[in-house]
């Protein structure tokens, strides 16, 4: 019997997951990634417990969180007054989760590891530099035609899972709209080698709230393992790319967080950010997955996370048709689960995150405090508010999508 085989296109963390869990469920895969290596630019590095499950399950589990640094715990902060609000315990999952914990690893880490992964397993063919320019497809399979220093070639396969970002060749080339809006502030993130731990007394993650610049701050290892901080802050649509990357602009935004320390930035990153989620999630054999499909602020570290779900969802549900389980609803089913839940959680939870740390209101900035400090004292509540941000409730409710 003819094996079939999964085109996955976009070698990223979401990418890679899904080529790895397509392989180990007996697939042929052909991985195609535009790029000649993973981009190690600083993106996404937050991973969730409910998502370290999934990697787990690719037999990956122990080497991944090796990768990075494990965060128990991540506080909220009133920024203007220097006060600490709550430090949230992930520790309250332990009955929920073998991981209660998140894990602080950059998603090229992730990524890197797999694509090791993937050269020792029979019939799987990565390409680095190889984009592909057009599809088709008919009621069996699906042709990608590509293009990479050998020229223009085909590739053919029963599934294709676009997992190639926000800009997504496949969803754009299907007409799938991308419903949804962008923020008029663009976000900056600062690199620094400065130990916000040491200096500030913060947790790993930690989110600071001020209505006239709220902040991200969350630790990473760093490729050399030595350990940097990223910081993230919201730029106002009037103030120029050049104006907000400048030396005037780090000191300005970081030194309310330095005191009399000199930043060591190492990096600066600009972009614009969206919350969109396809009108679509698949078109006959082909299938969204990741940024392809969804894009959301990062305040809570959920995009990337949804994303390994995505995969993880899918992969399983063309196991499932593919062994005579179901008909072409049960591949819809896949939309009906992912697109729903982006919906209710990530994009609802991002937006929320956002809105809690540029509150200007005194007397709302103040109720939302008093809730989070009840909440970090409760137990029961901690546990209820951290199944939620940690998409554990997620995972459950997708399995009542029928």
């Amino acid at each position: 019997m003819r094996k079939k085989t999964v085109i996955v296109v976009g070698a990223g963390p979401v990418g890679t997951v899904a080529a790895l869990a397509a392989a180990q469920a007996g697939y042929g895969v052909e991985l195609i990634e535009a790029a000649e290596q993973v981009n190690t630019d600083p993106r996404a590095a937050t991973f969730h417990p409910s998502t370290i499950e999934m990697i787990a399950s690719l037999g990956i589990g122990d080497e991944f969180i090796k990768q990075g640094l494990v965060s128990r715990f991540f506080d909220y902060w009133d920024k203007p007054k220097r006060r600490l609000v709550a430090r949230m315990d992930h520790q309250a999952l332990a009955e929920e989760t073998e991981f209660p914990f998140v894990v602080q690893v950059e998603q090229h880490k992730l990524a890197n590891l797999i694509l090791e992964k993937l050269k020792e397993l029979p019939d799987v063919r990565v390409r680095m530099g190889v984009e592909c320019v057009g599809l088709e497809q008919n009621a069996s399979q699906v042709t990608a035609t590509v293009f990479g220093k050998d020229g223009v070639s085909t590739i053919q396969g029963d599934w294709l899972i676009a997992a190639d970002g926000g800009r997504s060749f496949i969803r754009k080339s299907l007409g799938i709209e991308f419903e949804g809006y962008t923020w008029p502030e663009r976000f900056l993130v600062l690199t620094t080698l400065h130990d916000f731990e040491e200096s500030y007394g913060c947790s790993f993650r930690s989110y600071f709230a001020d209505p006239a610049s709220w902040t991200n701050l969350f630790k990473v290892t760093g490729d050399d393992f030595k350990g940097r901080w990223r910081a993230v802050f919201p730029v106002p649509a009037a103030e120029t790319d050049e104006e907000a990357t400048s030396d005037e602009s780090v000191s300005r935004r970081l030194g309310p967080l330095l005191d009399d320390h000199k930043p060591q930035v190492v990096h600066r990153n600009l972009y614009r950010v969206h919350q969109r989620v396809s009108k679509s999630w698949r078109e006959g054999r082909v299938f969204l997955a990741g940024d392809a499909a969804h894009v959301n602020n990062p305040i809570g570290g959920l995009g990337l996370n949804c994303g390994v779900h995505d995969a993880n969802e899918l992969i399983r549900t063309l196991t499932s048709f593919d062994q005579g389980e179901g008909d072409d609803d049960l591949l819809d089913r896949y939309e009906r689960r992912r697109k729903k839940l982006n919906i209710d959680f990530v994009q609802q939870q991002t937006i929320d995150n956002k809105k809690r740390l540029e509150e200007v209101d005194e007397a709302a900035r103040q109720s939302k405090f008093d809730d989070l400090s009840e909440i970090a004292a409760d137990p029961e509540r901690m546990k209820a508010f951290l199944r939620r941000t940690s998409l554990l409730d997620s995972v459950k409710q997708a399995q009542e999508i029928a």
